[in-house]
This record gives structure tokens, C-alpha cells and sequence, in this order.
């Protein structure tokens, strides 16, 4: 990126347009960071300085104006904090009046109810920051326990550890911060003491497994579909695409800002591991035949909605090995769909570095929900292929490459009757209750058809 420099008089116009267009996409985000209204408002004074010399500037000194306005009526209006809603997040709380309203964007910011449990199973109910650190939480919990009357000796000094419903257990450092984005789908916090550590288990209703007719028996595969479409856009409207970013460029310091691509990327996980639960709970071969076209169709409808990530997480718990081996059950699917779900397939092949689904999206015009695992795998390879700084000067042709989706507006599908029955399966469709563990699918697909291959 060296070479010889533009003349100034040419460069500041360009120059200007671009750093506008960052601070206006970014302008939410930059404005909770406490420098971001002096840094906006020392470029407009430096720019004010040269708008007699070039008259060219005169629009985005306008606009920079406007946006230096936007961050003091900003300033004006938290001078007196409002109190803050408090928000639950996907798996803490079930209630349907909660997951049937619109999401909105997490901030670090923000303040959420969380459930910590104790190695008995009991827990206690914290409010914290989103963004807050392990330091913080077990704070919060060792005052709900009322600890906080003594010091503790070094023994009885709580840790912090993400239990999963496998039995996998994580230590989580003092220092580490958003823990509560990164849980797995059926993750919890556990707060014990070291000497209580080894004997800590997952949450009985993780693994307890009760086989029978659920909701997905009773509702139209097209219905699924749409909710699934509607719920996923309003999760993927939330991720700003500063978040795409700080994932994948920043990772190696920690992420501060990426709590609603956390959230969407689990609910992908979870999709697909919905998909593995509501199969393998289906004891009957005749149903469990139809569920496997059922679930063809959801994801034909999501493809038709363009909901690349749902369509994606649909035919991937389709093809998890526990349900792949039902051979039985895959036999009597009709003719139609094993043709339709091997087109599925091809479309999801990653060979030739997803060749198939990159064409197929290529012909898509938005609305789009893509599918946001391979978008960050495009730009890790990207980051990981290119020096953000060459020379000393910032690479732009690797920043101009940074492609993020587009959310312009949103899909048709996405405006339904609100009938009770239509109600209660967005209520369903927005709290699935999903088992994660691969271990006990295994063992639920053997006790289907223990001799498949």
C-alpha cells in the first residue's frame, strides 16, 4: 500500500465521505463508548477549519454537523440516567409472555436477570451487566448468599464454572467478561467452592427424557417455517454489523460487543439440535418417517423465504449422525423427498469452498438471512490472509473486502394472522426445548433401531 501520496486537496473530499459513512453506520455503538462524542466533535472543528479552502466539502460538513448534534443531544438526555430495563436472555426464563415480544439488541450495557446455581441445584437470581466480568458475577451471587456479612476464608472462595448438559465443566477466569452469550444451549453457571468442584452435575431436566407427540406433530410444516423465518430475522436484525467485525479481527482481545451474533449463532446450534431432539423422541416409525418430510418441507419453505441460516440448521440436524443412521425410518420416506432432501444436501456441500450455496445466493435479492457461520469463516480467512497495516498505512483494499449482509428490510412472510393457535406456535417455535447432548442421542436412536448402519 506504499507509494506516492495523493495531494491533500484531492484526497480530504473522498476521505471525508467515508468517515462519514462509518460514523453514520456506527454512530449507535460509537456512541456509548465515553471518547466517541470528543473524537466526532475534534473532527468537525479540524474540518470546520478547512471549509473556506474547499467549498466541495460543503454537504459532508452538513452532515458531520448533524451527527456532532445527535451525540450532544445524546449527552443532554443521559446527563439524568433513566432506570434501565432489565432483559432475560433465551434459556434463564420460559415465559411465553416474555419470548412471544419482538427482540430488540443486546448491549454490553444492558442489564439482565441470570440464573447462578449452587452444586445442590439451587440457585439465586442476579441482575448484572451483559458485559460483566466473572469478578463481578460471583460478587453479585456471594451478596445474594449473604456472604458478604464475613470474609470468606481462602477455602470457602467461590469460582465460576459453565456446566454442560454432557457434564463437561469449564473454570471460568476472573477476568473474563460476556460469559452469558457464550453458554452452550443447555449450559448453566454454577457458583461452588474448589473442594465442591468435582462433584458437580448437569440440571436433572437437562437430561430427564419424556418420548411423545409434541407440538411439531401438530402444526403445518409452512407455519414452522414462517416463524422460524420471522424469529431468526428479528435476531439477525439485532447484530450490527460492527459485531461481524469485532468476532472475528478482535477475538484475540476479547469481545465486548458481540452479544446478539453469540445469540444467533446459538440458536442455529439449537435448530439443528431441534431438529436431532424432535426425531429421536418419536418412537413410532411411521410418525418419525413423517416428521423427516415434515422437517424436508420446513426447510424447503425457509429456502423459499430465503432464510439461508435456518434452511442451513435444518438439513445439518437432518444429517446428524444419530438420525442419518436410521435406516429404517429414511427407507419409508417417499420417493419425492429423498430426491428433494439430496438436492438439500448438494446445496449445503461445502466442497469447492461452498461453491453451490454461493451461486444459489448470488440470484437471491434481499431480504436475506444468510448463513452466518460461513460469512465468519470468509472473513477470518480474510483477516488471517491480509495485514490490516501495510507500511505503516492501513491496507484498504482488505477493509473494502470486509462484505457484511445487507438488512434493508424485511422478508413477506414475516406478516402472519395472530390466531391463538398461530400464537402458540410462535411460542414454540421461540423456546424449543432441545437435548444437546450427543452422548444420549446416540442412545436414543440405538433404542429406535439398534442394528442401522
Amino acid at each position: 500500500m506504499s507509494g506516492p501520496r495523493i495531494n491533500p486537496p484531492h484526497s480530504k473530499p473522498p476521505v471525508l465521505v467515508i468517515l462519514l459513512h462509518f460514523l453514520e453506520t456506527y454512530k449507535g455503538i460509537l456512541q456509548e463508548e465515553e471518547k466517541a462524542g470528543k473524537v466526532i466533535k475534534d473532527l468537525y472543528l479540524l474540518i470546520m477549519k478547512d471549509s473556506s479552502l474547499y467549498h466541495q466539502l460543503e454537504d459532508e460538513i452538513l452532515k458531520l454537523h448533524q451527527l456532532v448534534e445527535t451525540v450532544e443531544l445524546k449527552v443532554t438526555e443521559e446527563s439524568h440516567p433513566p432506570s434501565k430495563q432489565v432483559k432475560p436472555l433465551f434459556r434463564h426464563f420460559r415465559r411465553i409472555d416474555s419470548c412471544l415480544q419482538t427482540r430488540v439488541a443486546f448491549r454490553g450495557s444492558d442489564e439482565i436477570f441470570c440464573r447462578v446455581y449452587m452444586p445442590d441445584h439451587s440457585y439465586v437470581t442476579i441482575r448484572s451487566r451483559l458485559s460483566a466480568s466473572v469478578q463481578d458475577i460471583l460478587a453479585s451471587v456471594t451478596e445474594k448468599l449473604q456472604y458478604s456479612d464475613e470474609q470468606p476464608t481462602r477455602e470457602e472462595a467461590l469460582i465460576l464454572v459453565a456446566v454442560a448438559s454432557s457434564g463437561e465443566k469449564s473454570v471460568l477466569q476472573p477476568n473474563e467478561e460476556c460469559v452469558f452469550t457464550t453458554l452452550g444451549i443447555n449450559s448453566h453457571l454454577f457458583a461452588c467452592t474448589k473442594e465442591s468442584f468435582p462433584s458437580l452435575v448437569p440440571l436433572p431436566e437437562e437430561i430427564q427424557v419424556s418420548p411423545g407427540d409434541t407440538e411439531i406433530h401438530r402444526v403445518e410444516a409452512e407455519d414452522v417455517a414462517n416463524h422460524l423465518t420471522a424469529f431468526h430475522w428479528e435476531l439477525f436484525r439485532c447484530v450490527h454489523e460492527l459485531e461481524f467485525v469485532d468476532y472475528v479481527f478482535h477475538g484475540e482481545r476479547g469481545r465486548r460487543e458481540t452479544a446478539n451474533l453469540e445469540l444467533l449463532l446459538q440458536r442455529c446450534s439449537e435448530v439443528q439440535h431441534w431438529v436431532a431432539t424432535e426425531v429421536l423422541l418419536c418412537e413410532s416409525l411411521g410418525k418419525r418417517a413423517h416428521l423427516l418430510k415434515k422437517f424436508i418441507k420446513v426447510a424447503a419453505v425457509c429456502k423459499q423465504n430465503q432464510d439461508m441460516l435456518t434452511f442451513y440448521a435444518v438439513v445439518i440436524g437432518l444429517n446428524n449422525a444419530p438420525v442419518s443412521r436410521l435406516r429404517l425410518t429414511w427407507e419409508k420416506l417417499p420417493g419425492k423427498f429423498k430426491n428433494l432432501f439430496r438436492k438439500f444436501e448438494n446445496l449445503t456441500d461445502p466442497c469447492r469452498n461452498h461453491k453451490s450455496y454461493r451461486e444459489v445466493l448470488s440470484r437471491m435479492k434481499p431480504p436475506i438471512i444468510p448463513f452466518v457461520p460461513l460469512i465468519l469463516k470468509d472473513l477470518t480467512f480474510l483477516h488471517e490472509a491480509s495485514k490490516t497495516l501495510v507500511d505503516g498505512l492501513v491496507n484498504v483494499e482488505k477493509l473494502v473486502r470486509t462484505s457484511l449482509p445487507s438488512k434493508s428490510f424485511a422478508p413477506a412472510c414475516l406478516e402472519m394472522e395472530s390466531s391463538p393457535q398461530q400464537l402458540q406456535t410462535k411460542a414454540y417455535v421461540r423456546q424449543f426445548q432441545v437435548i444437546d447432548n450427543q452422548n444420549l442421542l446416540f442412545e436414543l436412536s440405538h433404542k429406535l433401531e439398534s442394528n442401522s448402519q
